[in-house]
């Protein structure tokens, strides 16, 4: 999956120190006061896998626990 910018974006965050540009690259995100909004774009081999198999696999760098987060395809912007 690719994070793409979007219109609604006011924000760029930057990667963690310790990892490469070719690990991870900065996200553009929307900041809403209580949300931190990001949008993606599936590859080809994202969108068959995800229709064959029917999952989407979310990985958050923590260490301990995970923040509430939320994975949808509906625009979460009215």
């Amino acid at each position: 999956m690719i994070p793409i910018d979007f219109k609604e974006a006011n924000k760029r965050l930057q990667k963690p120190s310790d990892m490469t540009i070719e690990n991870c690259g900065s996200l553009p995100i929307a900041q809403t006061g209580n949300l931190c909004i990001s949008c993606w774009r599936m590859s080809f081999k994202d969108r068959l896998l995800s229709l064959l198999f029917g999952k989407i696999w979310l990985v958050v760098r923590s260490g301990i626990t995970q923040p509430p987060v939320k994975i949808t395809v509906e625009k979460p912007f009215h």
